[in-house]
């Protein structure tokens, strides 16, 4: 077939139709103008809203029995041994188990910042091993996020993962920076003797 061939033949194919009426076609939804500047300001207020830097990108692994532990520079070694043997009483509890990292990030940060507002220096999370998730890749998620989330949060001095009759390795001791409040009391308490 040549190319004469094909023109007529498309030619016979188009002969009968009739061109549109309407010469502009709208693509965007009906109803009212979207206010993208109004928009724009509204999700810079909502990230000014949330204050919660915890990155729940990129994590580095950790196994299912791996031990979790970490000391800030200035905690001194007894008092990171009291933490890691279970000897501090326990003042609060967060228990993730159940919970997608999303949830478990916004319960971290907020668990944190309400044992800072109560003056709290000593608490328990409990993630869970993570040994029983079927997917190797997937195990210990949200016990490798608790290990960086930790690390990233100011307040947090030091942490441990816990003795047996606690939780073991599915649990993590953590001990908090003491309140300007605490530390007033704790020098008033000392100037008394």
């Amino acid at each position: 077939m040549n190319d004469d061939d094909e023109a007529s033949l498309f030619a016979q194919e188009v002969a009968g139709i009739q061109p549109l009426e309407k010469s502009e076609v709208y693509l965007g939804k009906k109803g009212e103008p979207v206010d993208f500047q109004a928009r724009k300001r509204a999700a810079i207020m909502a990230k000014e809203a949330d204050n919660n830097h915890l990155s729940h990108d990129y994590v580095e692994k950790v196994e299912p029995n791996d031990v979790l532990e970490y000391k800030r520079p200035g905690v001194q070694d007894g008092v990171f041994k009291r933490l890691r043997q279970g000897k501090y009483g326990i003042e609060s509890r967060l228990d993730l188990h159940q919970r997608t990292v999303a949830q478990a990030r916004e319960l971290v940060y907020q668990f944190v910042e309400d044992c800072m507002r109560n003056d709290i220096r000593v608490a328990i999370i409990v993630h869970g091993k993570g040994d029983r998730t079927p997917d190797p890749d997937s195990q210990a998620m949200i016990k490798s996020y608790i290990n960086k989330w930790l690390r990233d949060l100011d307040n947090v001095m030091a942490f441990h993962s816990a003795q047996r009759y606690h939780g073991g390795l599915g649990a993590v001791y953590v001990l908090l920076k003491k309140t300007e409040k605490a530390r007033l009391d704790d020098w008033e308490k000392h100037q008394k003797r």
